[in-house]
C-alpha cells in the first residue's frame, strides 16, 4: 500500500503558488508577461476581483500535481533532496513542458512567453518536489519504513 502524507501535499501546493506569486511579480516576470499576453489595465482589474476563487482552484490544482508527484516518487523510491530535483525535472520535462508548446505552435505566441511560464513550472516542480521527499521523511522519522510499494503484504 503506498502512503502519501497530507502536510507535505499541502505545504508543497502553498510553495508552488508562493514561487508563482513571486514568479510573476511586476519586478521579475510580471511586467514582461502581461505585455507578451498583450493584458490591458481593465483586464487586470478584472482579474483582481476574481483573485480570492482562483487562488483556491489554483491552490487545489498545485495540491494535485504535488499528490501525482508524491505518488510517483513512492513508486521511485524517491528518498533524497538529489531525487527530489531530478523527479521535480523528470515531470516537468515529460508532462508540462511539452503540453505548453501548444502556444507557441497553435496560438502564435512568442517563444519568450513559453519560456516564461515553463520555467515557472520548471521551478515550481522541483520546490514541490523537495518538499514532498524531505517533509515526508520529516514526518516518517527520517526514512520510508512501513512503505510497501509493491502490492504485496509486507514481510514482519
Amino acid at each position: 500500500m503506498i502512503l502519501v502524507a497530507f502536510l507535505p501535499i499541502l505545504a508543497a501546493g502553498i510553495a508552488s503558488m508562493l514561487v508563482t506569486w513571486l514568479w510573476y511579480h511586476p519586478r521579475l516576470f510580471g511586467s514582461m508577461w502581461m505585455r507578451l499576453e498583450n493584458f490591458t489595465p481593465e483586464m487586470v482589474e478584472r482579474g483582481k476581483k476574481r483573485m480570492p476563487l482562483m487562488a483556491i482552484i489554483g491552490l487545489l490544482a498545485s495540491m494535485l500535481v504535488a499528490w501525482v508527484m508524491s505518488y510517483v516518487g513512492i513508486l521511485l523510491g524517491v528518498y533524497d533532496w538529489f531525487g527530489a530535483i531530478e523527479l521535480g525535472f523528470w515531470c516537468w520535462l515529460g508532462f508540462a513542458a511539452p503540453p505548453m508548446l501548444g502556444m507557441v505552435l497553435w496560438e502564435q505566441k512568442p517563444v519568450r512567453l513559453y519560456l516564461i511560464v515553463a520555467l515557472n513550472w520548471l521551478v515550481a516542480f522541483i520546490v514541490m518536489a523537495l518538499i514532498l521527499v524531505l517533509g515526508s521523511q520529516l514526518i516518517s522519522g527520517g526514512s520510508y519504513q512501513g512503505v510497501d510499494t509493491s502490492g504485496y503484504p509486507a514481510a514482519e
